[in-house]
């Protein structure tokens, strides 16, 4: 903005308390500073180190001539952040004691003629003078009430020869005689005309308020203690003891109310918690309920997050506070057609972050290019699979830092700041270096910079997608296609298989072998290894697969009724519900554990074909959301001679513009969401008369979308104003329940993570490159009594509903 003197600070609520600066209670929009002596920034710096909010300024607050810093809280982010720090004593004194202004110096000036004038003329007593009229009676005689209007007088007389006459009624029609039925209309008469006087009236009800007090006092404490044994009776005492009346008449006494107490314990519940109950019973009949997301940490890396998009987030499926981000650079319909004009200088990784070390990433992960997603395997949480913006599928295995995320904690308590300057050269010669001198890579990796993991296989160019892998999800672990789409049993029980969609309007499975492809010729090996050296680092777990895999199912989605194809951004298959399964037999991923050392793809064998199961129950249904904004539900089947499949499709338009979420609910299989455009949809497999739930068009747009996963009537819809909104199906279907403001910038991804029973997370990501996390309220997290059931008979519902509506249009069609 112009002041290079003004550093804008990122200030914790733990920096706030040690220099009390608490937002909103030492410091306020209108009494913004806050002097904060340099010795205590010093001492902050040498106890929390890089964690110290200071540290970026570090140099600057050395370096500062004068013992107090003037911080000042931006409430309004001017500079960008909550608050900023005043590097100059010269400026520090124009903002705490700003200079004059022209005006006030004239208003100074004539303050002062003033007092000169008043000095010089001296006192003349008041001299009584005659009143002059301003038209103020002329005010009251109209404020005043008058009688203006003239009386009427009546008179009603009869004829002097009838008086005292005898009278006789009798019944006649009044249209019959003449003049003897008169009607009298109102009409507007001109000689008469009333001015109407406006009166301004304003009353104000002011409560009384009364303020009382009352103390109680605290008597002085006192520090008590006792003992005691137990008493032992002889074995006489307690023959004595049982075969006395006494005992008897106790018992027959109590024998009546005992039994009714444990008929009542038989009847009722006795741990069951009334007030828990109570609390849920209002939140459910129309209460306000205490709902929020309370933020708990953020980050951003200024290197590779800087003038970039988050495109994905996967949280760690075993390790406590891990979670993954990919970025990539937002790009024109034009940029994305020509992917060769994208600068190779700028490099490409997806950042591990830890929650004990919100500023330094943890783990990076080298990408050949942008990563659009990628998924942790479910079999071995060390496998990473990613799709690159080029179409290409990457694997990664992380196995041989899993020990440095897990002690995460420890390594951001001790670590010691390093400075390496690498400003200045190019990524290629940087990375070239790297792998030729191991030295280096351990100097990078003691110090701040995180370890950086070559990927270890992507698939080949030729064979892969034309356009940006968009959607990526690995299949379940109990089965296996084959070339030629039928379904077998896995029985190793290890996640082998891929399933990628791109606007390219193809669907690709990859299939891991576990043999290694053939050989090349020699003469070709040796090229290939003058071109580029492998890093002595770099797992070779999938090096079979480096630049020869290919997929080994391809299917093309065509349309009924043109020539054309779809393009799947979302894809969402049936059989992936294995992600949230809760039941016994499945275990759970918040407790999977899979030994660092034993890495289960290295051990993979090939079962012959011949004894393996034919699975016959496998779905082959699948939801796909194009890049038009439309839902296409289809059932592929694979020919044995024919190298595609050709599926039979079921296309619905509700959405106008690109799908951005597919996700099915992890507490139905059969329900799944999808987010587009300016609404969003809610259908059910099986159903084939459109959505069961479906919203009207919004002011803005809906961007992202996540099913929560404690509570089955609860999903979260993230906007393009920064605005999260909670949806509740079991309080309001036609509004969200709630809303809260995360971000100035569109939300492009939402991830919720189970940490534990009572804390639950929830990942939102926005297009300036943050990753928010915010914890989950109790009301959001916990589910109340009966909401699967309530929320599946709300489902069902529905059904029936669109059902009774398809029945009665079909009846109008045919009465027509």
């Amino acid at each position: 903005i112009g002041h290079p003197e003004i550093f804008p600070l990122v200030f914790t609520t733990k920096t706030q308390e040690i220099f009390n600066c608490r937002v909103d209670e030492d410091v306020t929009e209108e009494n913004c500073f806050k002097l904060i002596k340099k010795e205590d920034i010093i001492q902050d710096l040498k106890t929390r180190a890089t964690i110290s909010d200071f540290h970026p300024v570090k140099k600057v607050v050395l370096e500062y001539p004068g013992e107090e810093l003037l911080v000042v809280f931006d409430a309004k982010f001017q500079y960008g952040q909550n608050f900023y720090f005043v590097a100059s004593e010269e400026a520090k004194e124009n903002l705490l004691k700003p200079p004059e202004t022209a005006e006030e110096k004239d208003d100074d000036k004539e303050e002062e003629n003033r007092e000169e004038t008043l000095e010089v003329h001296p006192y003349k007593p008041p001299v009584h003078k005659p009143w002059v009229s301003l038209g103020s009676e002329k005010e009251v005689e109209e404020e005043s009430v008058k009688d203006t209007v003239t009386k009427i007088k009546y008179m009603v007389s009869r004829l002097r020869r009838k008086f005292g006459a005898p009278i006789t009624f009798t019944d006649k029609n009044a249209s019959h005689v003449k003049d003897s039925y008169v009607e009298c209309t109102s009409y507007q008469d001109k000689t008469f005309s009333i001015k109407m006087l406006e009166k301004d009236v304003g009353v104000q009800m002011v409560p009384k308020v009364r303020e009382a007090s009352t103390q109680t006092k605290w008597t002085y404490p006192k520090n008590a203690a006792t003992q005691y044994f137990p008493r032992q009776l002889s074995n006489e005492e307690k023959e004595e003891s049982l075969s006395s009346e006494k005992l008897k008449e106790f018992l027959t006494s109590v024998h009546l109310r005992m039994e009714i107490a444990l008929q009542q314990n038989e009847i009722m519940n006795a741990f069951f918690d009334d007030w828990k109950a109570l609390a849920e019973d209002e939140s459910s009949s129309g209460g306000k309920p205490d709902v929020y997301l309370k933020a708990y940490q953020s980050f951003t890396d200024l290197r590779y997050l800087k003038d970039r998009t988050i495109s994905c987030i996967c949280w760690h499926p075993t390790i406590y506070g891990i979670i993954a981000v990919s970025a990539r650079v937002w790009l024109s319909y034009e940029e994305q057609v020509n992917l060769s004009d994208k600068s190779l200088l700028q490099q490409s990784v997806i950042l591990f972050w830890s929650f004990f070390d919100p500023i330094h990433p943890q783990l990076m992960l080298e990408c050949p290019e942008d990563i659009y997603c990628f998924q942790f395997s479910p079999s071995d949480p060390n496998i990473i699979a990613g799709g690159c913006i080029n179409g290409q599928v990457v694997l990664w295995d992380i196995s041989q830092h899993e020990e440095k995320l897990q002690n995460a904690k420890t390594v951001a308590d001790g670590i010691k700041v390093t400075a390496v300057n690498m400003v200045n050269a190019s990524i290629l010669n940087i990375l070239q270096y790297i792998y030729m001198s191991p030295s280096l890579m351990q100097v990078q990796q003691s110090g701040t910079e995180p370890p950086l993991v070559r990927y270890c296989a992507v698939s080949s160019i030729q064979n892969s997608h034309k356009n940006p892998v968009t959607d990526i999800h690995w299949l379940p672990d109990y089965f296996e296609d084959n070339r030629m789409g039928a379904t077998f049993e896995n029985r190793a029980e290890i996640c082998v298989q891929l399933v990628t969609c791109s606007p390219d309007c193809s669907i690709l499975f990859w299939d891991i072998p576990a043999t290694k492809l053939p050989e090349q010729p020699s003469s070709e090996k040796v090229k290939e290894e003058e071109i580029f050296c492998m890093p002595p680092d770099v797992p070779d777990t999938f090096k079979h697969l480096d630049l020869c895999w290919k997929p080994l199912i391809k299917i093309n989605l065509h349309k009924s009724d043109t020539n054309t194809e779809y393009s799947p951004i979302r894809i969402s298959l049936k059989e992936l519900h294995y992600h949230y399964k809760t039941s016994e037999k499945v275990l759970s991923l918040n407790t999977l554990e899979v030994p660092a050392k034993d890495n289960p793809y290295t051990e993979m064998s090939t079962p012959s074909s011949k004894n393996l199961k034919v699975l016959e129950n496998i779905s082959t249904d699948f939801f796909v959301g194009t890049e038009d904004g439309e839902i296409v539900y289809s059932n592929w089947k694979m020919e044995i001679d024919s190298d595609s499949a050709k599926p039979h499709t079921q296309k619905y338009t509700i959405h106008t513009e690109t799908i951005n979420t597919l996700q099915r609910s992890p507490f139905f299989k059969d329900i799944v969401l999808s987010v587009g455009g300016r609404n969003f949809a809610i259908w059910k497999e099986g159903v084939t008369n459109g959505p069961i739930l479906q919203t009207s068009c919004s002011a803005g747009r809906y961007t992202a979308g996540q099913w929560s996963l404690t509570r089955p009537g609860v999903f979260f819809i993230g906007r393009d104003d920064g605005n999260i909104d909670i949806w509740d199906l079991l309080r309001k279907t036609h509004e969200p329940s709630h809303f809260q403001n995360i971000s100035k910038s569109t939300i492009t991804f939402i991830s919720p993570w189970i940490a534990s029973p009572k804390q639950h997370f929830l990942a939102v990501s926005d297009d300036l490159g943050v990753l928010h996390v915010l914890e989950i309220c109790q009301t959001l997290g916990h589910p109340s009594r009966n909401e699967h059931a309530n929320v599946l008979d709300y489902f069902e519902r529905e059904v029936k509903y669109l059902k009774y509506c398809e029945q009665e249009f079909q009846e109008y069609q045919e009465f027509q």
